[in-house]
């Protein structure tokens, strides 16, 4: 077995000088980058292989299987660890390769494992009525805006850019509707509620005028101080600054208002193919991942209210 070992990490020490030397790589990556090799050549020696140009590509896949398994020695990795580990495995093999040492690059085809997909952050219903009610709070045109925005970001779930591409034109105040122009120039009519409808009468009639009347003309909806068209990074800090004031979140975006919107209208029993269309997804599948959300918060509402849960 001591043959196995040593002709695994001759190898190994000949990539490692290579990245050392010839590439520059630091010595935190290259300590790394060891002891994953380290791991690697343990688990060879475990199935018996006897030379690195012996490996097959279903070597590396059970590696990579085990690696996400865990053993008695080692706990499981996550799929992002795993994955970098991978990533020292694959540049090992393709260096081999390289050198002739073996005829092919065996760990080419072998992909890192995908991390599971991020759950969107969004707040409760109690937590956004906080969020628009501390919105609501003053008159002034900027205030009237501001609200106008953040009812308008949760009502029809609009990215933040296009929020503020909108235009005065696309907001149809008769029909209820808003014209909302997403990635690649795509449109989507979207209902507007009462709520949002109600703020932004509001501010067209008491707080744009006097926002415009300092700047050159803009059609655009919101606007700022200067009379200009708002900017994406503009509606962040107004987001930021309603959150700190109604005790939210500090990480709170315009994000995490159409994350609201999703989730909440799901939570309410929409379709899940209607809420496609709302946030303008051009697959389900993206829509899909806030039915995870939902299904997390009726797990939560289960064990908390069921007896027989615990």
């Amino acid at each position: 077995m001591g043959t196995v070992v040593t002709l695994l990490e001759r190898a190994a020490g000949g990539w490692l000088d290579h990245l050392r030397v010839e590439r520059g790589v630091s010595v935190h990556t290259l300590r790394a980058y060891r002891r994953d090799l380290g791991r690697y050549a343990e688990y060879l020696t475990s199935r018996g292989v006897s030379d690195p140009a012996a490996v097959a590509e279903r070597d590396i896949s059970d590696f990579l299987a085990a690696l996400r398994e865990g053993d008695a020695d080692h706990p499981p990795l996550a799929a992002s660890s795993a994955a970098r580990t991978l990533v020292a495995v694959r540049g090992f093999h393709k260096f081999l390769a390289l050198e002739g040492d073996t005829q092919q690059n065996v760990a080419a085809a072998v992909q890192p494992p995908r991390p599971p997909a991020r759950l969107p952050k969004a707040i409760s219903i109690d937590e956004v009525e906080r969020l628009l009610s501390v919105a609501s709070t003053g008159d002034t045109p900027a205030a009237l805006r501001d609200r106008a925005l953040l009812e308008l970001l949760y009502g029809v779930g609009a990215r933040v850019s296009e929020a503020t591409g909108l235009d005065v034109d696309d907001v149809d105040l008769e029909q209820d509707l808003v014209r909302v122009f997403g990635k690649g120039g795509k449109e989507r009519l979207i209902p507007l509620g009462q709520y949002a409808k109600e703020a932004l009468i509001a501010y067209l009639v008491r707080a744009r005028p006097v926002l415009v009347a300092g700047g050159k003309g803009t059609p655009a909806l919101f606007v700022n101080q200067r009379g200009g068209r708002l900017s994406r990074q503009s509606v962040w800090n107004i987001i930021q600054a309603c959150g700190q004031r109604a005790d939210l979140d500090a990480h709170l975006s315009p994000h995490t208002l159409r994350h609201s919107f999703a989730t909440h209208l799901l939570d309410g029993g929409a379709d899940v193919r209607v809420v496609q269309e709302l946030l303008g997804h051009a697959s389900v599948t993206t829509t899909q991942i806030y039915t995870m959300v939902s299904a997390t918060h009726l797990r939560e509402v289960f064990a908390a209210a069921h007896p027989r849960a615990r």
